[in-house]
This record gives structure tokens, sequence and C-alpha cells, in this order.
């Protein structure tokens, strides 16, 4: 009953922020007029304009799906909601997530000639599968984050910079609550074809053991469901279909950081935006 509650409200959410029209003035028609507003794991500084929402869904290893929504409250406050489950795509019972997670970002300054956009947010929903034992996802939540963006332009190449910084929630088993940083690049290609690719140093998940008097599924002390210390590194290429679809083919942990993976992890995300 409460999966069937929680998919409720989030087709609620979708529905009901039909109330929020677009200005008449906004200059913004389709996909391509948008700045990214998240590279592959990472947020940008990007947000979605007034009246404008998106729609996606990310399949990742293990026939896990996770489906999401984010609504632009205004042309610098976009809002998000977003529930998934292991074992979607398979010919086993799913796995449903805990609860549903939510999105927060705020445009805090425009990008100047010489100065690059800054937003601020929050974000609790992590990727890949969730482990109930260690209270996590497989890859960290963001939490609450800063980032700038700064974009350049060369005849029909795009490209853009991102940096930023973050404290997940995500630490209340392995105590690993350190501040970590993150970084990235996107090159889009006559306006249809963007590589991205994206660093997150991991300084929240790269702890050895667990906290004294805790044990593992195994018995161990070890923190077997954590990174080695190397960061993730993730490359993708994205492939703006029409003016308001997306398709994008992921290679993350390319150094493969986590313990319990034997290569590197491989996800496909479909993205649908659209206004009111």
């Amino acid at each position: 009953m409460r999966k069937l509650i929680n998919v409720i409200i989030l087709i609620t959410f979708i529905l009901t922020g039909s109330i929020y029209s677009q200005s008449e003035d906004e200059v913004a028609t389709s996909m391509y007029d948008i700045p990214p507003r998240w590279l592959i794991d990472m947020p940008t500084a990007g947000t979605l304009p007034r009246g404008y929402y998106n729609i996606g869904l990310r399949v990742y290893p293990g026939g896990g799906v996770i489906t999401n929504t984010d609504i632009g409250m205004s042309n610098r406050l976009s809002i998000g909601i977003s529930y998934g489950a292991d074992k979607i795509i398979s010919n086993e019972h799913p796995n449903w997530n805990p609860r549903i997670e939510f999105s927060l970002k705020f445009r805090l300054i425009d990008e100047l000639e010489y100065f690059p956009a800054i937003t601020v947010g929050y974000n609790s929903q992590g990727n890949g599968s969730y482990n109930d034992f260690f209270k996590r996802y497989t890859f960290k939540s963001r939490g609450f984050f800063a980032v700038a963006s700064r974009s350049f332009y060369f005849y029909q190449w795009t490209s853009g910079w991102h940096f930023g910084i973050n404290y997940s929630l995500e630490n209340d088993f392995d105590k690993d609550d350190d501040i970590s940083f993150f970084g990235g690049i996107d090159a889009t290609f006559n306006y249809n074809l963007a590589l991205i690719a994206e660093y997150d140093l991991a300084f929240n998940d790269d702890r050895g053991d667990l906290p004294e008097g805790i044990l593992n599924p195994s018995g161990g002390t070890s923190n077997n469901f954590g990174g080695k210390g190397r960061g993730y590194l993730n490359f993708g290429v994205k492939w703006l279909f029409t003016e308001n679809l997306e398709l994008e083919a992921s290679l993350k942990d390319l150094f493969t950081n986590r313990k319990d993976s034997e290569t590197i992890t491989r996800e496909i995300r479909i993205n649908y935006i659209d206004s009111f």
C-alpha cells in the first residue's frame, strides 16, 4: 500500500504542476535553448525556466529504474521528486526504494561575461540500488550542494565547465560525513550531440572500515559497500533526439572505485522536457 501511495503522490505532483503557466516573454522554446541541469550524477548551475517541466527515466544495473520529474517554479527556482526500485526490468518482484526523494535548486547568480552562474540546492536522490543495511544508495545522494557553471561558445560548438561542493546526508551508518568536491565538462556539437565527463572526489565515500562496534553483513568491520578512495570518474554521450527528447548512455566508475564492483557501471537515461 505504501508503494502505491508513493506512485500516486508522484503522479499527482506532475499533474498539479500544470497550474504554473509559462510567461509570455519566456525565450526558451525547446531543450536546445535550456542549459543542462546535470551532467551524469553531478548537478550544474542550470535550472528549468518558469512553466517548464521534465520527466526522466534512468535504468541502472540489476534492472533498476529511477523516475523523476522537475518543474521550473520560476526562472531561478526548480523543484523535483523521484522514486524507483531495483529489478523493475526482470522476472523478479521489484525491490522498491524506501521513500520518495526530493530536490530543489535555486540560482543565486546568473552567468555574466566574466563570472559563472552559481546555484545552491539539495537533492536526496542517490543513484543505483538502495542498500537497507548500509542505509544508502550505491552512489550517495548529493545532499546539500553549491555549484558554479561557465559556458563557452564557438560556431556550432558549445561547452560548459562546472565545479561544486556538497555534503551528503547518507552518513548515518558509515559515519563518513566529509564534505566532497566535484567537477565536470560538457561539449555539444552541431546542437544535438553532447559529450560529458565528470569526476567526484568522493571524500564522503572512502572510509575503509566501519565505525567501532558496527559489523557488515559478513560479520567483518570492512566497509564493503563503499569506495576505495579513487573517486568516481564518469563519461557519457547525450543525443538530443528531438526538441523535447534526449537519450543518454553513461559509463560510470571508470576507476572501479566501488568495492563491490567487478567492472565499470553502465546506465541509460531518457529525458523529456516540455512546458505547460
